[in-house]
């Protein structure tokens, strides 16, 4: 039977710990009152389905990039992240070799509801309701713009976070009314700020980062902090800047690959999903290490 984004498989399994969320590519287990484990997996969305297939390492490489973005970005902001080192966690993590190199240990928090996003560049369902009204989430734009422009400054558009189905674009008037005012200006100036610090590293490495999500959360103490993922080939749009040129989708590190070749196939988004062929496959793996070693500098090997 494929796997849809209602009936996920979760793997590689945590054994000994309370699973309580099996997401689209994220497990999330219980340790105790005050942690969380995170284990990433090598399933893929697309259009809010999970496909049936896997991306060899997928969750390793979202797991070692998240970690460089948290340590990276640690002076503009708390994060969840205690370690990504399985030899460092509690029994009974320690020595499930299943989960070495795809599994985090974090403070658990009160998840705001929303998606954080911060666009940089025109495109993806910022373009479309830009052609359809002129705006991103109540921001009036210039007209004449093309796909994949610039914009004149990043733009904070914040999103529902649908259990299933579709996010959904929102202005700052509905943000503010979901997590309250204070908390909203709080997210928007953290979310521009990390965006501003990670786009000028990225741009340093030959890479542009057109737009991205992130997710934060109150931790026991009253503390805001940035969670879950980061600035990852999932959760971001990766472009070559050598390559760059607006007027048409560009050439991607990120997922938008395996969407374009969806688009390309007879099918109405709904699941089941169908499989990838083994070219995108290796194609999307091949991307996403590609991200990774760009952004670090690092060379990636499991």
């Amino acid at each position: 039977m494929s796997i849809t984004v209602e009936q996920p498989i979760c793997e590689p399994k945590a054994e000994g710990l309370k699973l309580i969320h099996c997401g689209k590519v994220r497990d999330v287990y219980e340790v105790d009152n005050e942690r969380l484990l995170l284990v990433a997996t090598d399933r893929i969305s697309a259009f809010d389905c999970i496909l049936p297939t896997r991306i060899p390492s997928k969750g390793v490489v979202l797991t070692r990039l998240s970690e460089f973005w948290f340590d990276h970005l640690r002076g503009l902001t708390a994060n969840h992240l205690i370690t990504a080192n399985i030899d460092e966690m509690p029994s009974p993590i320690a020595g499930n070799e299943s989960l070495r190199g795809r599994s985090t240990l974090g403070r658990r928090t009160d998840v705001f509801p929303v998606e954080c996003v911060v666009r940089g560049y025109l495109e993806g369902s910022g373009w479309k309701e830009y052609q359809q009204t002129g705006e991103i989430c109540g921001h009036r734009l210039p007209p004449g713009l093309k796909q994949c422009d610039r914009l004149a400054e990043p733009l904070f558009t914040p999103a529902t976070k649908a259990a299933t189905g579709h996010d959904e674009n929102i202005d700052f008037a509905h943000f503010s009314d979901i997590v309250g005012d204070e908390v909203a200006r709080e997210l928007r100036a953290k979310s521009i700020q990390i965006f501003e610090a990670a786009s000028n590293h990225a741009a340093s490495k030959g890479i542009i980062i057109a737009d991205t999500k992130f997710e934060f959360g109150r931790d026991a103490a009253g503390e805001i902090l940035l969670i879950d993922e980061v600035l990852t080939p999932d959760s971001s749009r990766f472009w070559s800047a050598d390559t760059y040129e607006p007027g048409h989708a560009q050439a991607s590190f990120d997922k938008q690959f395996v969407r374009e070749y969806l688009e390309t196939l007879d099918w109405d988004k709904t699941p089941p999903a169908p499989p990838l062929p083994s070219r995108i496959v290796e194609a999307t793996s091949e991307r996403y290490v590609a991200a990774y070693e760009l952004l670090t500098g690092q060379h990636f090997s499991v």
